[in-house]
C-alpha cells in the first residue's frame, strides 16, 4: 500500500440510524464510494462532517478530496427560491462541504465531485441549479442509466473519450456555469453531464453520475493519478 495517494471523501449525518440493538446518530457513507477509491490504487480517508472553518486543516494531510452525493444543494445558496420538488434543506452539510471546495481549490488538491458534488462545485463557483429534471431518476431508489457524450478537447475526453452508458440517479442538474466552469459531455436531453476547470486552475472534475454504483474505473483512476503526482 506504499505510495498509494490519500483520497478523503466527504460523509454525512444522519439521525436515528439503526443497526443491531442500537438507534444513534451516525456518519455515513455509501460502501461504493470507497471502494472505488480503492479499486482505482488509492486509500479511502472517511471526512465526517466538521467546523467549516477547519476545512483546511482536514485537507492538509490528503492528496485529493471526493464530495459525495447526496440531498439537494439549498437554494438560497444560489440566490434562487425554492421550487417545490426540491428536497428538504441540509445546512450544515452545504456549508462543509463548500469549505472543503473552497480549501481544495486554494490548496490545488485534485477535486472530484459526484452528483451532488458537481452541483455544489458549480454552486461554489457562482453558478446555479436547475432545480427538477424529469428522464434522469425515473424509479425512486433505483440507479438508472443512459449515455453521455463528452465533449472534445476536454480533461474528460481525454479520460472517456467514446460516448459511454453511466449509471445516474438525480433530478437537479447545472444551469449557469460559475466562473471558468467548461462543461465537458452532456446527455442527449442537453443537460450538462459532466465540469470541469481548466488545467491552469489544476485537476478539478465534476460528474453528474454515480461511478462508485458501477464498473467504470476510468474517472476516478485518473483522480488517483493526478493525486499521486501532486502528492
Amino acid at each position: 500500500m506504499a505510495g498509494r495517494p490519500l483520497i478523503g471523501v466527504s460523509t454525512y449525518l444522519e439521525t436515528g440510524v439503526r443497526w443491531g440493538v442500537w438507534e444513534l446518530d451516525a456518519v455515513l457513507l455509501p460502501v461504493g464510494y470507497p471502494r472505488l477509491v480503492q479499486r482505482a490504487g488509492g486509500l479511502a480517508a472517511l471526512l465526517p462532517p466538521d467546523d467549516p472553518e477547519r476545512a483546511a486543516a482536514v485537507l492538509a494531510p490528503l492528496d485529493g478530496l471526493v464530495i459525495a452525493g447526496g440531498p439537494d444543494v439549498e437554494p438560497e445558496r444560489y440566490g434562487a427560491p425554492r421550487d417545490p420538488r426540491t428536497g428538504p434543506p441540509a445546512p450544515e452539510r452545504d456549508a462543509w462541504e463548500l469549505a472543503l471546495i473552497g480549501a481544495a481549490l486554494a490548496a490545488r488538491k485534485p477535486l472530484l465531485g459526484i452528483c451532488r458534488g458537481m452541483q455544489l462545485l458549480n454552486v461554489a463557483l457562482g453558478g446555479t441549479l436547475v432545480q427538477h429534471v424529469d428522464g434522469h431518476a425515473e424509479v425512486a431508489g433505483v440507479f438508472g442509466s443512459h449515455p453521455v457524450e463528452p465533449v472534445p478537447g476536454t480533461r474528460y475526453a481525454g479520460i472517456v473519450p467514446e460516448k459511454a452508458a453511466v449509471p445516474t440517479y438525480h433530478h437537479q442538474a447545472v444551469d449557469r456555469l460559475g466562473r471558468g466552469v467548461i462543461p465537458s459531455a452532456h446527455a442527449a436531453d442537453g443537460t450538462v453531464e459532466a465540469i470541469e476547470l481548466p488545467a491552469a486552475d489544476g485537476w478539478v472534475l465534476g460528474v453528474q453520475w454515480h461511478p462508485e454504483t458501477g464498473e467504470d474505473l476510468r474517472v476516478m483512476e485518473a483522480l488517483v493519478r493526478a493525486a499521486a503526482t501532486a502528492a
